[in-house]
């Protein structure tokens, strides 16, 4: 599996950038992490369980919202193919765009906060899907453990190992955790200001592939 260069560093920011956003989320007034919904749907069964309504309310519109901003990137986007050329620019401008209005909400203790939060999350992690035959996700973490758990069994059994593929795993875990320490050290010294940073970079990151995209075009060579 050949992976190129765009691929290595957009899929490792923005598992840092997932990474800072869940912390801040977590460590926040409701510590609602927003990131993936795995824990959030298991909190709003027992929330229905205990007949607790408010609970109940806010745990689903993070899911819904979520949703929402991986159904925003499916329209702007139209495929769950990583391929230069697509408007990953667009999407993530859009993602700093609604981290940025997170941070007063959150400062406010407005469940808005993190329903702004998990949209901007459910808009990158939709962004990016597949990659010749690897399925990247970016904030969440179930599959690339599960893939390196795979790649550890296959090796034991002395079966061939896509190493690309691991090597991807293992640099989207390494990112995630370090923008979970970033966002945490940040969160204790500045509050919700910390995702003012994730909201950078995610910018950056969007001019950074628009930039290499138009250099892409202009030295005439073919997208990997």
């Amino acid at each position: 599996m050949h992976l190129p260069r765009w691929v290595w560093i957009g899929a490792g920011s923005l598992a840092c950038i997932a990474g800072m956003v869940n912390v801040v989320g977590y460590l926040g007034f409701e510590h609602q992490a927003v990131t993936h919904l795995t824990g959030t749907t298991t909190l709003l069964g027992a929330a229905v369980a205990a007949g607790d309504v408010r609970a109940a309310l806010q745990l689903l519109g993070v899911a819904v919202a979520f949703m929402a901003g991986a159904a925003l990137s499916g329209l702007i986007i139209q495929d769950s193919t990583l391929r230069l050329g697509r408007r990953y620019g667009a999407v993530l401008a859009i993602e700093s765009f609604l981290l940025v209005l997170a941070v007063p909400m959150f400062q406010r203790n407005q469940i808005s906060g993190a329903l702004l939060a998990a949209m901007a999350c459910g808009l990158q992690n939709a962004m990016a899907t597949t990659y010749s035959g690897a399925v990247i996700r970016t904030t969440h973490l179930s599959g690339m453990f599960t893939d390196l758990g795979i790649g550890l069994g296959h090796a034991l059994r002395g079966l061939p190992l896509q190493r690309r593929r691991l090597l991807l795993c293992g640099l989207i875990i390494a990112c995630f955790l370090a923008g979970g320490i970033a966002g945490a050290v940040l969160f204790s010294r500045i509050g919700y200001r910390a995702l003012l940073l994730p909201a950078t970079l995610t910018g950056l990151t969007g001019v950074g592939y628009v930039f290499y995209r138009q250099w892409q075009s202009f030295s005439g060579d073919k997208p990997a």
